[in-house]
């Protein structure tokens, strides 16, 4: 036990110095695989039945990367302890959410700060508020949690959540942009609500769509629903994240459907039938996904979504793949 915590300890420092890029990216992510392979009960057994015990990855492309599902059925922690705070995805009852043990909130909510000022910059700069009413209602959520500290972070930073008082969510918004630029994180169908019931001029506010219609209607395309949205608020684009319960990291789009990645992120995109195969740049096929944030949990994921590399730096996703395409683990999910 000695030994684990000063290696998580010696792991916590480089991600420090990786964050001020003083350490290198593959390097941190070979010491996390090594320090997961043997201290994560959950991904040790993984990587037992691809026969990977002892393996040594020589390059970012060959690290196994657990099946997302595992969250739902196993507690994934590198490490023995108690959580600090518990995230839940959203879903129709416990038995389909994911659940991600964090060991500190602390780790969490820094990283969200690195994430988010690495792309738009200082976050005294903005104005937070949340139009959130699912994840709220449900509780638990990685996404509230997030932006409720961006709301607290600085002094007079503070925005507020709406439930479904959208009127006084406009008010707020309007006077805001006398003094911040205010940021609208909204799921995708109350902010939909918002632009056909109300259709608020919000050309000076960010939007950040996220999350989808969680059953409240028909998905939509994301050419249609961002194109719905931006005529129903005055607004040339619609921003995004990219982040779930199961990651630590998140990336955004500033528009059309295009991620940065976060420099704690790397994305590499598999084949949908062969998750040993990735594919090069311009191929569609599974993003899994490299959180370096994640050093108590997994941090070699690979996610139910579809998507394509644009460059080094850029991906976009495209959907989600269908339950019976996985191809993973399936002594993990009893």
């Amino acid at each position: 036990m000695v030994h684990f915590e000063i290696k998580r300890k010696e792991i916590l420092e480089k991600f420090h110095l990786f964050r001020s890029g003083r350490f290198d990216f593959f390097d941190l992510a070979l010491d996390l695989f090594h320090f997961q392979q043997v201290n994560n009960s959950v991904y040790s057994r993984f990587l037992s039945y691809l026969g990977k015990n002892d393996f040594v990855p020589q390059k970012l492309e060959e690290i196994p990367f657990l099946p997302i599902e595992v969250f739902k059925k196993h507690e994934v922690k590198t490490g023995i302890w108690k959580a600090d705070v518990v995230f839940r995805s959203s879903g129709t009852t416990d038995s389909e959410r994911s659940v991600h043990h964090l060991r500190t909130k602390t780790h969490y909510q820094e990283n969200a700060v690195y994430c988010f000022e690495n792309q738009f910059g200082n976050l005294g700069n903005y104005r937070f508020y949340g139009l959130l009413p699912s994840y709220i209602e449900q509780g638990d959520s990685s996404l509230v949690h997030m932006v409720n500290y961006f709301m607290q972070y600085h002094r007079k930073a503070d925005g507020g959540f709406y439930l479904y008082d959208h009127q006084s969510l406009i008010q707020a918004l309007k006077k805001d942009q006398k003094e911040k630029i205010p940021v609208l994180f909204g799921v995708s169908y109350a902010l939909l609500d918002l632009a056909e019931t109300i259709s608020p001029d919000l050309n000076q506010v960010m939007v950040f769509e996220t999350g989808g219609m969680k059953g409240r209607g028909k998905e939509l395309a994301r050419e249609e629903l961002h194109q719905r949205l931006c005529n129903g608020l005055n607004l040339k684009s619609i921003y995004s994240e990219y982040g779930m319960t199961e990651l630590l990291s998140q990336s955004y789009s500033s528009g059309e459907g295009i991620f940065e990645m976060s420099p704690s992120m790397k994305i590499l995109i598999s084949d949908l039938y062969d998750p040993k195969s990735m594919l090069s740049i311009g191929q569609h096929g599974r993003i899994n996904v490299i959180d370096l944030a994640n050093i108590d949990s997994c941090a070699f994921i690979a996610t139910q979504d579809v998507g394509v590399l644009i460059n080094d730096k850029e991906f976009s996703v495209l959907g989600r793949t269908d339950s019976s395409e996985i191809r993973g683990c399936n002594l993990l999910y009893v």
